[in-house]
């Protein structure tokens, strides 16, 4: 549940104005990732792992939660090798986070970049076999630009809240 919400919540900064009117800057990605990076740190490898697997199930065959929508037509989508991604960066971040038992902001950030990173290998990886299949008639470059370079630099900044965020829920909820 907590990668649906967090699939929902668009990133945007918050800039207060001269008037002390709040001005909103949407940024090109949602909590989507760190959604799945949340719970693998709090809960562990397994849990983290099939939080993924149930939230892309919930996405290909019920509801339509992902970015762009859902059902098994998605597969086909350039988006799609991104959220298998989710899978094994779900693992690596809980991986990570339970066998290092130094929970610090600069280690988790560390564990949720490079979590961040496979998903967007996945991603890449399945863009060029996609385009080498024929599957999209856009140029391959174009693709990986704006599912990787485009929303890369706020998914780190994300990784970085999630991070934070999660060490704080730790300490509120006692997760060892």
């Amino acid at each position: 549940m907590l990668i649906i919400i967090c699939a929902m919540i668009p990133s945007s900064i918050i800039f207060p104005q001269e008037d002390l009117n709040l001005s909103l800057i949407p940024l090109h990605s949602n909590w989507q990732i760190q959604g799945v990076l949340l719970t693998s740190l709090l809960c562990g490898p397994q849990i983290g792992t099939i939080s993924a697997i149930c939230y892309l199930i919930i996405g290909l065959f019920y509801l339509p939660i992902f970015h762009g929508g859902g059902s098994v037509g998605y597969i086909l989508t350039h988006e799609f090798g991104y959220l298998l991604g989710f899978i094994p960066a779900a693992w690596t971040c809980g991986f990570l986070a339970k066998k290092n038992s130094n929970t610090n902001l600069i280690n988790y950030s560390i564990f949720t970049a490079i979590s961040l990173c496979i998903v967007h290998i996945i991603g890449i990886i399945y863009l060029v076999i996609g385009k080498t299949l024929g599957n999209w008639s856009d140029n391959l470059f174009d693709l990986i630009f704006i599912n990787t370079f485009i929303p890369l630099p706020t998914q780190l900044l994300l990784c970085i809240s999630i991070s934070l965020l999660s060490i704080v829920l730790k300490s509120i909820l006692i997760v060892k």
